[in-house]
């Protein structure tokens, strides 16, 4: 029979160890294997059924056992030191707070999504991920950040496969009573709220969860409370589930609600409003205009409180086309932003032009959450060096007359927590050789020489031992929900080998990351799983979203594929995808292989992981790798740039897939000395952890977005004053009113002889049109560089000209003196730019005014 009612009841500890429900409780046990060891050690049997959650495993413990263990007083003794660890790992000054004043008091960092552990399943892939990771970071640092996100009921999905391969997706319900969660409350024990309004006079009321992320919190809003109708309570019903409506509704409440949560968070807590807010895509990005709205209330104009939004927020975008940015209809922004649910002060026309596509080549009727995303941040970035220029080019449309290269998105490459990531016996490794240091700074593996051969090797095989044991458990049990007999399993057993060259590949399933690019020629893969001498084995994973068909049948493809009876034992595809399964499955494999459509990978950080535990990469020149492939850290398969058409390009770039691994990877791996060591393959591995250690961490990540991202906004936010903010928005309105008449009428120039030398200067002399604006509105530049065969400039540099002189009708004279520095075809411009102390940069405004 079914109950009628369901609730969980909650564990009461007993006094000498009820530290044990806050070590629980905060998220650093997930990245800290002593804790883990310490909840381990209540039950090891317990522990494994849990799959690790210390909340889970504290529920399955009797009355009778807890008391026992409160009887203990070594186990009392242990705990006690546990909490300690904590206490001190939670107060005590770390990287931030040594940077001195004046740094953000707060910083509110906003996903839809985050990978924290898979207790949590609230993340879908690479963007939760880094979410997660970045949280992380932020807390070992000790920057103050404060994240805000949804709570998903049913998380993302769980992944399975049919008899026929193709996969099936199961929502099982979450309960936030039995996650390391706490509902926030109000002084009198009532959960605390949040609304948002909805069209047709319908509120959306949300609860918040926080999440303890080590020092971070981490605020999460529940639509599923008992005051929505039915409809409302389902909007929190999964990650990236239903249509546009539906993900509009989401996406206000991350946004709007996120912001009202924030608020509700420093009343209960005294905790500081954050100086900057970081939006993680355009998902969040609502969040800009319930900041205009607090403000417009506080009396500043639409105009006044963009200015004022915009200096303290971050916008990063992760997306390299334009087809994964969220579009929503004009006609559905009207009927949510305007209407009975406009808002005073805030019109909906006025909204509706911070995600126009007005820009040639852009779709009139949608509105674009990227497009509103750059609109309200003064600072924007790409996630790795080449997706910086992708991210530039594609949205040059907002930055009319300057070259990409000027378009005012910068780039801070991702990278990944270390301590979540790396194998502990891959730490237990290099403390040994070289030294504690190793835990705390991924630079100490510089020191990777001082680790004899044999003991990487053995440390190796063990990693990819523990993987092959952990496919063998995962394929058998996906079989048996295939519908297979444990009788007709007996193959399993054998799937894969621990002393065979192993590479993996997992990743969500769209197109462009070619999940099926090694299945080019089926008979060569073959080959290559089943040499007598120097035989691979392929360990497959990966998602695709439930309405992609197209990605279902890559899977199918694939899964068709490893249940070839023939190479089954070579080739694993293992379903659900996720946390828990990668921490085995990165450190286990040889060589990590990501084959994407250049320039399509934004990042990618799966790389990265496989590098922090010594596995090479091999990998198309994308995302990071692009910029941190050195010829010694792995391989890069050649791209067939300037082919069009897709199906010879796959084809041509598996040939070279299929190349290296047959020419220079296996035999690299399988090339032992008298010792049976691969040293040329050993070589690879301590100069991947000694050159890629620094440089993949989410701790350098988080470093760079502090110093070049969040404390320049921090002193913009708070140098825009409400007087400021007037002022920058009188001085936008006024200078868009007259630029039109803005020209430069004639250049002139002096010094050049008939054969320039380098040395030789150059006098220029500008002579421009301002109608109403005066030279104190303005920054005249000379532009120059080297010159193409179709006069284009490249390379070029900035010369700001001095105001010289004012003549009749607005007409003045700008001078400089140009230094020639370099040989070869030279040549140069001049351009006309708004200029302010307000402005982040002189692209910001996106008005320019060029010679000619």
């Amino acid at each position: 029979m079914r109950a009628i009612r369901r609730f969980t009841v909650r564990t009461v500890l007993p006094a000498p160890v009820a530290a044990l429900g806050d070590l629980a409780s905060n998220l650093r046990w997930s990245w800290h294997p002593p804790t883990c060891d310490l909840f381990a050690s209540l039950d090891p049997q317990q522990w494994e059924a849990s799959e690790h959650d210390p909340v889970a495993l504290l529920g399955a413990l009797s009355p009778e056992e807890l008391d026992a263990l409160a009887a203990d007083p070594q186990f009392v003794a242990r705990v006690a030191a546990a909490a300690d660890d904590l206490q001190t790992y939670l107060t005590e000054p770390r990287w931030y707070q040594r940077l001195g004043d004046g740094m953000p008091s707060s910083v509110a960092y906003f996903s839809p999504e985050f990978g924290i552990t898979a207790v949590l399943p609230q993340y879908s892939g690479g963007l939760g991920i880094l979410a997660g990771d970045h949280l992380k970071s932020a807390s070992d640092l000790g920057v103050p950040v404060v994240g805000v996100g949804l709570l998903y009921r049913h998380g993302y999905f769980e992944q399975s496969l049919s008899r026929e391969g193709w996969q099936t997706e199961t929502y099982p319900v979450l309960d936030p009573d039995e996650l390391p969660l706490a509902l926030l409350r109000e002084a009198d024990g009532s959960p605390c709220h949040v609304t948002v309004g909805l069209p047709g006079g319908r509120v959306l009321t949300a609860h918040v969860w926080k999440a303890q992320v080590g020092r971070v919190p981490l605020l999460l809003l529940d639509s599923n409370v008992e005051e929505n109708d039915e409809a409302a309570r389902g909007i929190t019903d999964r990650l990236y589930g239903g249509g546009g409506e539906h993900r509009l509704q989401q996406e206000m409440l991350l946004g709007i609600g996120g912001i009202r949560a924030l608020r509700v968070w420093q009343r209960l807590t005294g905790a500081a409003a954050p100086e900057v807010y970081h939006t993680n895509e355009g998902h969040a990005g609502f969040l800009g205009l319930e900041r205009i709205r607090e403000l417009v209330g506080s009396g500043l104009t639409f105009d006044e409180a963009i200015e004022a939004v915009r200096a303290g927020t971050v916008f990063t975008t992760h997306t390299p086309v334009p087809a994964g940015i969220d579009r929503f209809g004009r006609d559905q922004m009207e009927i949510f932003f305007g209407g009975d649910n406009a808002v005073p002060g805030v019109p909906v026309d006025r909204i509706l032009a911070l995600g126009a596509e007005d820009y040639p080549g852009g779709d009139a009727g949608v509105f674009n959450m990227a497009v509103m995303g750059l609109r309200l941040a003064q600072r924007a970035n790409g996630v790795s060096r080449l997706h910086g220029v992708v991210s530039r080019e594609m949205f040059d449309g907002l930055w009319p007359g300057f070259d990409p290269a000027e378009v005012p998105i910068a780039s801070i490459t991702n990278g990944v927590h270390a301590p979540t990531w790396v194998d502990r016996r891959v730490v237990e490794l290099g403390e040994k050789f070289i030294g504690p240091q190793i835990t705390q700074d991924a630079r100490g593996w510089e020191g990777v020489d001082q680790v004899p051969d044999e003991e990487i090797w053995s440390v190796r095989r063990q990693l990819r031992s523990s993987l092959v044991e952990e496919a063998r458990s995962r394929v058998r049990s996906s079989w048996l929900r295939r519908g297979a007999s444990p009788a007709e399993l007996g193959w399993v057993d054998h799937v894969l080998d621990p002393d065979v060259l192993t590479i993996g590949f997992a990743r969500r399933v769209p197109t462009y990351k070619r999940l099926t690019l090694m299945l080019r020629d089926p008979e060569r893969l073959r080959r290559l799983l089943l040499h007598p001498d120097r035989p691979v084995q392929l360990v497959i994973a990966g998602k695709s979203h439930p309405a992609d068909d197209h990605g279902k049948r890559l899977i199918q493809q694939m899964v068709r594929f490893a249940d070839d009876p023939a190479v089954r034992h070579r080739i694993a595809f293992l379903p659900n995808y996720d946390i828990a399964m990668a921490q085995s499955l990165y450190p286990g494999c040889d060589v990590w292989l990501n084959n994407p459509l250049r320039p399509f990978e934004a990042c990618g950080t799966s790389g990265m992981k496989s590098a922090l535990n010594g596995g090479l990469n091999l990998s198309i020149l994308d995302g990071w790798w692009d910029e941190w492939y050195d010829g010694e850290n792995g391989w890069a398969i050649p791209t067939a740039d300037g082919v069009d058409d897709p199906e010879h390009r796959d084809d041509l770039e598996a040939a070279a897939l299929y190349d290296i691994i047959e020419g220079s990877v296996a035999p690299r791996f399988y090339d032992r000395d008298d010792r049976g060591m691969p040293t040329r393959w050993l070589e690879m591995v301590r100069h991947t952890l000694a050159s890629l250690g620094p440089k993949v961490l989410a701790s350098r990540m988080v470093a760079d977005y502090v110093t070049r991202l969040y404390v320049p906004a921090a002193d913009a936010a708070r140098a825009m004053t409400p007087d400021a903010a007037k002022a920058l928005a009188g001085f936008t309105s006024r200078v868009r009113r007259h630029w039109p008449a803005v020209r430069v009428d004639h250049v002139e120039s002096d010094g050049v002889s008939d054969s320039p030398q380098v040395g030789d200067e150059v006098v220029v002399r500008a002579f421009v049109s301002l109608g109403e604006l005066t030279p104190d509105d303005v920054e005249v530049q000379v532009v120059h560089g080297r010159v193409t065969p179709s006069d284009t400039l490249v390379d070029t540099v900035t010369a700001t000209l001095r105001h010289a002189e004012t003549y009749e009708a607005g007409r003045h004279r700008f001078d400089g003196t140009l230094t020639l520095r370099r040989t070869g075809a030279f040549g140069y411009t001049v351009r006309v730019l708004p200029r302010t102390d307000l402005l982040a940069g002189p692209a910001e405004l996106g008005l320019v005014t060029n010679a000619g």
